[in-house]
């Protein structure tokens, strides 16, 4: 009895460890999907003055171009968080992969800005399931303590792969041309879908947090979607993220070239600065959240240290080199705590639901994005003087900074829309308290 014993505690032990390896795996190709999706949707911001050129398009044709891949995002955002949690995440993430390869490749073969379009919208098609399977795979692998750690570490993967679509790809652009870059690009996600295929494994074991057999039905999105602090999570999410997408996304190395005379090289490894403050703040923020509680003071932290660094960017000209950095460095660094809203998410809602929670406040990125590119480009166009380099029009520092003037508006918004959200999620507990005591 005693061997039997100790021959159940030791295939207990391996299994358990092997569940973890397989846990630290699936994260880690989840990593990959966020690192190749933020590649995607940061590169038209190396290739601005290539892709005005090659399809004969000004701000707002290129804000259009880019913010296609937020369209399509937004559709499928919709639907990704129940697929997810209806399917797993080894097939579908798998599949996204490829569509993403597919629609990079059809973006480098477009010799029309029609099929420039489609290849765009296929991408966003794709990475619409990037984050929403990262925590997934976060809330249904791993324990619960450890969930605001792993969402902070988003930010991290953002990072990596939003500074590998900035500085190295811009030395890729400037030697193989945009073509070429993103024909690399394009191979490089179907070696990450087939990986995902053979590594990442949806878990069966009934010892983890979420039984299995039950399956997410029409009553229980409903019930998402009739939690106001869900829609306040959400647009709070959209207005924090929305300034760093627009601005280190797509029309912050412009900015830079216009404003400092800078090579687009030397002005991605700027735009860089602020996905590093991003990857390096995701980690911290959750940690402190954590191991001190209050995670709306830390948002509210990050999102006043955001605020300042913009303003100053924007409406401090002349700055020298090193204080530029630093404010770049911290744009991104106090935007990651908008990370820690997930974490709130997840905890309101119930954990067999944890994808569709993430893909609803994901929707509310995707939104902002897509109006915000195109109308910057739109307010860049009102402002141009007719001046032209290589038939693609030139903007002066004063037609960014008025283009720009829209995102303190939108983190200003969503401070308040974080105040909304204590205050609603306060009468939501003591709802739940009054329901309990009776």
């Amino acid at each position: 009895m005693k061997a039997d014993s100790l021959g159940i505690a030791q295939y207990q032990q391996d299994n358990t460890q092997g569940q973890s390896r397989l846990a630290w795996l699936a994260i880690a190709l989840c990593a990959c999907f966020l690192f190749y999706k933020y590649v995607l949707q940061v590169s038209p911001s190396v290739m601005t003055n290539d892709l005005m050129e090659s399809f004969h398009i000004h701000g707002a044709g290129l804000g259009n171009l880019a913010a296609t891949f937020f369209y399509s995002y937004l559709i499928i955002q919709i639907f990704s968080g129940p697929l997810l949690d209806r399917f797993g995440a080894r097939y579908i993430g798998s599949l996204a992969l490829l569509v993403s390869a597919l629609g990079t490749w059809l973006f480098a073969q477009a010799d029309q800005l029609l099929w420039a379009e489609i290849g765009r919208a296929l991408m966003g098609v794709g990475v619409a399931f990037a984050t929403v399977t990262y925590l997934k795979v976060a809330a249904t692998w791993f324990d619960a303590r450890r969930f605001a750690l792993l969402s902070g570490l988003v930010p991290t993967a953002v990072m990596i792969g939003a500074v590998f679509g900035q500085v190295p790809l811009a030395h890729v652009v400037a030697s193989e041309g945009w073509r070429r870059s993103l024909e690399l690009c394009a191979i490089l996600g179907v070696i990450f879908a087939v990986l995902f295929l053979l590594f990442v494994r949806d878990k069966k074991n009934h010892s983890f947090a979420i039984d299995d057999t039950q399956q997410v039905n029409w009553q229980d999105i409903i019930s998402v979607l009739k939690r106001p602090a869900n829609w306040l999570l959400t647009l709070y999410s959209g207005l924090a993220f929305a300034p760093l997408a627009v601005f280190a996304g797509l029309w912050g190395n412009p900015f830079l070239v216009a404003s400092y005379q800078l090579t687009t090289a030397d002005a991605a490894s700027l735009t860089s600065l602020v996905f590093i403050g991003l990857g390096v703040g995701g980690p911290i923020f959750g940690a402190l959240a954590d191991y001190f509680g209050k995670r709306t003071l830390w948002m509210f932290l990050g999102g006043f240290v955001t605020l300042a660094s913009v303003l100053c960017l924007l409406y401090c000209p002349d700055l020298h080199s090193t204080l530029l950095s630093i404010l770049m460095f911290l744009f991104g660094f106090g935007t990651s705590a908008f990370m820690l809203g997930f974490a709130m998410a997840k905890d309101m809602n119930s954990l067999l639901l944890a994808g569709t929670v993430v893909a609803m406040i994901n929707t509310g990125d995707a939104i902002l994005g897509a109006v915000t590119e195109p109308l910057v480009g739109y307010v860049l166009d009102l402002g141009w003087h007719g001046q032209e380099l290589n038939h693609s029009p030139v903007f002066s520092m004063q037609d960014y900074m008025y283009a720009f003037s829209l995102l303190p508006v939108y983190l200003i918004l969503s401070l308040l829309f974080l105040f909304w959200i204590t205050k609603v999620m306060k009468k939501e507990d003591k709802k739940e308290n009054l329901v309990i005591s009776k």
